[in-house]
């Protein structure tokens, strides 16, 4: 009994110690705040937060913070999918940076064609960009968000004009005039790169908040997969999804703009052109007294925003998780230029449920688009620059009533209209006021866009994964014009237009996937698959004219016209485009540093003639992860060090025609007629269209060597490539024989291109501390273009550019690099003043003629990089992000057109303004414009954005609830530009300035809030 009796004091002492230590222990915990990100600085969401030995724990937020109760130097284990767990000693605040986790993680998982491949297994020219959440400033659509980001990747916009959509090319572009655009496929549907009726800008379907990531292959051995459709590279855009396990959050961002002009062109004010008039022309020169600035008259500062809200979240069980993901947004966005604006909503979903204890996925995705553009009447940005600034804007005199009141130049028709005898001179300036407020044209678009894909790993056989996938866009769109009458669009009658299309694009897909590892040495990893696509559209126009109730002419027959229909016309339009393909490929990778890839496809495209549809395009790389040798393995100042070289053939089928067949259109004349049907085929008399029953691919192949470099825990990262591209059988639309065929000009493979270049990226991390964080990345590529073939019998074509009189400037010749300027060399005197039609005797012949024309520059910039700077301190982030382009020429048709200064007072009967240096020129005539004179180097260097912000965690926090977290900034866009070029914009895809929409600098406050 005295022993039990022991026993039990023993036990009671010790549940009282427990106790007093337990409650002692309770007594000094604390409250620790933490913060998570990754290697780049970027927070790391919805990581799982726990105290060693104690149940529950946090989550990380929006902004990769947590806060938990712990004991003071407690070990806290923070853990998330794809990276490797961290731990650390508990303390009031700690600060996390999470190492990516090796074979089973996932953000080191890229999304390349028809699946997903680690980093480190690359053999291709691949570069995986996440969009950068920080270090930005407007974005309008998704190509701003990899804009100088991409070592050979320019992305360029053509006008600053809201909603303009932009000229991407990678590694120069394949092809003379079929297509150069990259394919862009969106959550694993291939886009049809044709121009959508009724939308500037294709990528502006998809929100770019919605965004996740960016994929671009650029090589053949990692685009051939894509086959006919790789050659000008792949952009792959994936989109955001929920986590299976997360607790519903609702994100809001929204930014508020103020956009002004960036630059103005510097034509004379009223002072400085009267006194210019007076003194070229002499003290009777009818000058105005007015003073009017044309340019500030047109433009405005636009006010922006734009709001978008998301709802994401998960369930999650043993064998089944249902993430979901719901997005909206609004974007308003007004042009500088009066009249301009944009305006688009966007809505998506995303459910990815995983079943059967995650051997089925599916991925279900829905995006919805609405856009309306009104472009503004930009023909007044031409007429800003050249119109009288002694002018009035409006006047009331009686003989500008028929334009509002708006001042015009006029001339005197009295002997045509003796009830008002006067028109507007139609080779004069336009008011350019008018122009923007009588401006009654815009477009719109609907856009849908949505996917079903399911990925099955077989049960008792997990190597095996079947994956399908159906997906599908509709698109309804058109452009409509009002022409009031009382306007120098529609003068003495007005009328309507529209002009529609409808188009649906259907792909489907299907492969299936092996993977094996047969030891640890051998790794095998083989796809094959099928895919079927067709796109179908349709369209029609019409349009019609009025007569105003006020006009008092009478028909033909003599009754009276006012307010009556003067004409109507329409016409519809059909074609429909088949693709179908075989593709596979087979990745092994032995000792896991040896690596082989060999990739095929075999596509049938009804854009080519009969009995030359098919095409198959082969690739093959290899590479060697240097690292995993047994002399590198330990050497831990090098992080990874790998070879790749690769092959490949792709094709392009992107020529813009429909279904490629013989055809016959109505004839319009006796003299070409071929009776359709039977009896007397009176209006069945049809005449057929010119055809090329030998048209095929144009076909590409590039040779690939890089080099993938990191050092100190991949805090450097250098990444270069050298490649070698041809492209043969161009497809071109030239000029033939008379007689060759029913047209002068056929659809033909004709000549041959190349492009040589090399790209390097290298990015430093050079502080990364609990406060500091900086990044550094620079970029840089160049390109050599060069024709190497052209048609038989042709030495050099016209590329398609005209000045002054119709005079082509631009041609492709061989041994030249596509879309040269072929002109005169000029003559300066001694003050370094072009001397009118004085050119250099280049063949020394004494005279100058079609012969001394010499081949100058050329559109594309052989040289093009991009630089980008982030600092974090604490709560506090700072970026900037610049551009570069060397080497790119652009024809200056502004100035041409103002070269001769004798027309400034026309003998016409008007006057036109100028800038002061083109008024030195004193040039007399204006039939000069194949002087070398006008193409002007257009090299400059960009900062695109400068952004401040601040995070913020834990707002209105009460009690339980852990309040709100987001980040608040402000940016500056198109911040400066450094340049030679004399024009108003040096960045034109073109190659021609001429009266283009200006950019804008915009200066924005952004705000994210997550709930």
């Amino acid at each position: 009994m005295k022993h039990v009796k022991f026993s039990n004091t023993l036990r009671i002492a010790a549940l009282t110690g427990g106790l007093f230590l337990s409650a002692s222990a309770f007594a000094q915990q604390v409250v620790v705040k933490g913060h998570v990100k990754d290697a780049t600085g970027d927070p790391i969401i919805g990581a799982t937060v726990r105290v060693a030995g104690v149940e529950g724990g946090a989550i990380t937020d929006a902004n990769g913070n947590f806060t938990i109760s712990a004991n003071p130097k407690s070990t806290i284990t923070i853990s998330f999918i794809g990276y490797e767990p961290a731990t650390v000693t508990a303390g009031q605040n700690v600060d996390v940076v999470m190492k990516e986790a090796g074979a089973t993680q996932l953000k080191d998982m890229v999304v390349i064609g028809y699946g997903v491949a680690k980093k480190n297994d690359l053999t291709g020219s691949v570069t995986a960009l996440k969009p950068d959440e920080k270090n930005h400033g407007i974005i309008t659509s998704a190509q701003d968000m990899i804009q100088g980001k991409i070592a050979g990747v320019n992305v360029s916009s053509a006008t600053g004009a809201p909603g303009e959509g932009a000229q991407i090319l990678i590694r120069g572009g394949a092809s003379l005039t079929a297509s150069n655009k990259p394919l862009i496929v969106i959550d694993g549907m291939p886009m049809d790169n044709n121009d959508t009726k009724g939308v500037n800008n294709p990528l502006s379907l998809v929100n770019p908040n919605d965004i996740e990531s960016f994929t671009v292959l650029k090589d053949a051995s990692a685009t051939a997969i894509y086959g006919s459709r790789g050659s000008n590279g792949v952009i792959i855009i994936t989109t955001k999804k929920g986590r299976g396990g997360q607790k519903p959050q609702i994100s809001y961002n929204g930014t508020f703009s103020v956009s002004t002009i960036g630059k103005k062109l510097d034509v004379m004010n009223a002072s400085e052109y009267v006194d210019f008039i007076k003194n070229y022309y002499g003290e009777d020169s009818s000058a105005g007294t007015y003073d009017t600035d044309w340019q500030d008259e047109i433009y405005r500062a636009g006010i922006s925003h734009e709001h978008n809200i998301s709802l994401s979240g998960g369930i999650s069980k043993q064998s089944w998780s249902m993430p979901y993901r719901v997005s909206v947004g609004y974007t308003g966005q007004e042009g500088i230029l009066k009249g301009s604006d944009y305006k688009r909503f966007t809505a998506g979903f995303n459910v990815s449920p995983s079943l059967l204890n995650k051997h089925l996925n599916i991925n279900v995705n829905g995006k919805y688009s609405y856009s309306k553009t009104n472009p503004g009447g930009q023909e007044a940005v031409g007429a800003a620059v050249s119109m009288d600034p002694t002018r009035p804007v409006k006047s009331s005199d009686e003989k500008f009533k028929n334009w509002g009141g708006y001042w015009q130049w006029t001339k005197d028709v009295t002997g045509y209209d003796p009830t008002f005898p006067y028109d507007r001179n139609n080779d004069a300036p336009t008011n350019p006021v008018e122009k923007v407020e009588n401006y009654n044209f815009y477009k719109s678009a609907h856009i849908l866009l949505g996917n079903v894909e399911a990925d099955y790993k077989i049960h008792g056989f997990e190597d095996l994964h079947l994956h399908v996938n159906l997906a599908g866009e509709y698109t309804t769109g058109g452009e409509y014009d009002h022409k009031n009458p009382q306007s120098t669009y529609g003068f003495y009658y007005g009328g309507d237009s529209e002009d529609t299309e409808k188009k649906y694009n259907v792909t489907a897909t299907a492969y299936a996937q092996y993977t094996k590892d047969f030891n640890k040495a051998n790794h095998f990893d083989i796809t094959a698959g099928y895919e079927y696509s067709h796109m179908k559209y349709w369209g029609n126009n019409w349009s019609r004219t009025m007569y105003p109730s006020t006009f008092e002419g009478t028909s033909d027959t003599g009754a009276p016209l006012a307010g009556t229909q003067k004409s109507y016309d329409t016409s519809r339009w059909r074609g429909q485009v088949y693709l179908v393909s075989w593709y596979g490929r087979a990745n092994y990778s032995l000792l896991d540093r040896y690596l082989l890839t060999f990739t095929a496809r075999y596509d049938g495209s009804s854009r080519f003639a009969d009995g030359h549809r098919w095409g198959f395009f082969p690739a093959a790389a290899f590479a060697w992860r240097v690292k995993e040798e047994s002399f590198l393995k330990d050497v831990n100042a090098i992080s990874d060090l790998k070879l790749r070289l690769g092959w490949g053939k792709t094709g392009q089928q992107d020529t813009g025609y429909p279904y490629y067949t013989a055809t016959y259109a109505k004839s319009t004349s006796e003299h070409f007629l071929y009776p359709i049907g039977g009896g007397d085929n009176t209006g069945l008399l049809y005449r057929p269209m010119a055809y090329n029953d030998d048209l095929t691919w144009e076909t590409t192949t590039t040779w690939n060597v890089g080099l993938d470099y990191g050092m100190f825990d991949q805090r450097l990262v250098l990444n270069f490539d050298a490649y070698y591209r041809k492209t043969t059988d161009l497809l071109s639309k030239t000029g033939i024989p008379a007689g060759m065929n029913f047209d002068n000009s056929l659809l033909r493979n004709t000549g041959s291109l190349e492009n040589k270049g090399f790209e390097v990226a290298v990015t430093g991390r050079p502080i990364q501390t609990k406060d500091w964080f900086v990044e550094l990345s620079v970029n840089a590529a160049y390109n050599k273009n060069k024709i190497t073939e052209l048609a038989s019998g042709y030495d050099m074509i016209a590329a398609g550019m005209t000045v002054g009189q119709d005079a082509k400037v631009t041609y492709h010749k061989v041994g030249k690099p596509a879309n040269s300027f072929y002109v005169w060399q000029q003559v300066y005197d001694e003050n370094g003043r072009p001397i009118m039609g004085c050119y250099v005797d280049r063949d020394g012949n004494g005279s100058v003629d079609e012969n001394d024309k010499y081949f100058y520059k050329n559109i594309v910039a052989p040289w093009t990089g991009g630089f980008s700077i982030k600092v974090s301190y604490k709560n506090w982030d700072l970026g900037s992000n610049f551009r570069a382009s060397f080497g790119n020429y652009v024809y200056n048709g502004y100035a041409q057109g103002k070269a001769n200064t004798s027309l400034l007072c026309n003998p016409k009967g008007y006057y036109q303004n100028c800038t002061k240096e083109l008024t030195a020129l004193r040039w007399t005539s204006d039939n000069y414009p194949l002087s070398d004179y006008f193409v002007q180097n257009a090299s400059f260097l960009k900062c695109d954005n400068i952004t401040l912000g601040y995070n913020f965690n834990n707002l209105l926090q009460r009690g339980e609830y852990k309040g709100i977290s987001g980040r608040i900034y402000a940016s500056c866009s198109n911040v400066f530009t450094i340049t030679k070029y004399k024009g108003l914009e040096p960045e034109q895809t073109s190659g021609l300035d001429s009266s283009v929409y200006p950019r804008c600098r915009t200066f924005l406050l952004g705000l994210n809030l997550n709930f």
